[in-house]
């Protein structure tokens, strides 16, 4: 019997991915014309989308029934399964999966991530982590239970319109952030979206950034970490990571690169870059 992870496509893991983990995606509608998140819609024509739009998409949870379903697969093939979800304050696809796991006891556990995008993809591979050192699912559910609040994820955005489109911010406040060229930095803090801060351009954005990060207790490098992009291009990012080579060099050859997809995009915009990774 082994392990099975199965999460939902705000994780925004794409192919290819390790053999343990399944990856159900959430359905997103433009329009009148529905799409499979990371199947039928991947993150760049997601993007061509939200540009040429004039009204935000909207993001259907997983039911019930999918994770049933894919639950039911693992363990007729004998194996046990750790479901590891968006945030239940951003999302209704926790509640389906607790409903669907009931049927499961003991052989089903399921993990509220009280995050998205990079911060529940690195909590993912922090469970993959554990199996590979040989862990039971109990404990490593435990675990992530725990390790999660250690979990620091803080991005800088390019644009105040997905958060006007969306309502989270007034159209006078998002004229006047657009005019000074306000970068907002957010975060996401016991399973919320939250604002950190707000900096006049994109120097001083990429500066809060990493003011941000040096609140922390600290990267810790022996445990997943990631760099994430939204949008067509990681130019941004990629003069983030040279102008801030003194938080990696000393750690690691490589950073890990991923791209933020439809559940966190969808408010950010293009042009936001952000980091997640694990307190020391």
């Amino acid at each position: 019997m082994s392990i099975q992870i199965i999460t939902d496509s705000a994780a925004d893991i794409l192919q290819p991915h390790r053999p343990e983990i399944t990856v159900l995606p959430m359905s997103i509608t433009f329009g009148e014309t529905q799409y499979l998140d990371g199947t039928e819609l991947t993150h760049q024509k997601f993007y061509e989308l939200l540009v040429e739009g004039e009204q935000l998409p909207s993001t259907s949870q997983i039911n019930p029934a999918q994770f049933m379903e894919a639950f039911q697969k693992q363990i007729d093939a004998g194996n046990s399964v750790l479901a590891i979800v968006i945030s239940g304050k951003l999302s209704g696809t926790l509640q389906s999966a607790s409903i669907a796991a009931s049927e499961f006891p003991g052989k089903v556990f399921v993990v509220d991530s009280e995050n998205a995008a990079m911060g529940q993809r690195i909590l993912v591979e922090r469970a993959i982590q554990l199996i590979d050192e040989g862990l039971d699912i109990e404990s490593i559910a435990a675990r992530l239970e725990t390790e999660k609040k250690e979990i620091c994820l803080v991005a800088l955005l390019d644009t105040l319109e997905y958060l006007k489109r969306g309502g989270r911010i007034s159209k006078s406040a998002a004229a006047i952030g657009s005019f000074l060229s306000i970068k907002p930095v957010i975060s996401v803090q016991n399973g919320e979206v939250c604002m950190l801060g707000k900096a006049r351009g994109s120097k001083n954005g990429r500066n809060l950034l990493v003011q941000e990060i040096e609140k922390t207790s600290g990267i810790d490098f022996s445990r997943p970490y990631l760099l994430g992009y939204s949008g067509f291009s990681d130019a941004t990012l990629q003069k983030y990571i040279t102008d801030n080579k003194r938080l990696w060099e000393e750690h690691v050859n490589e950073l890990p690169i991923g791209t933020i997809g439809a559940t966190i995009g969808t408010h950010v915009g293009p042009g936001a870059i952000g980091v997640a990774f694990f307190q020391k």
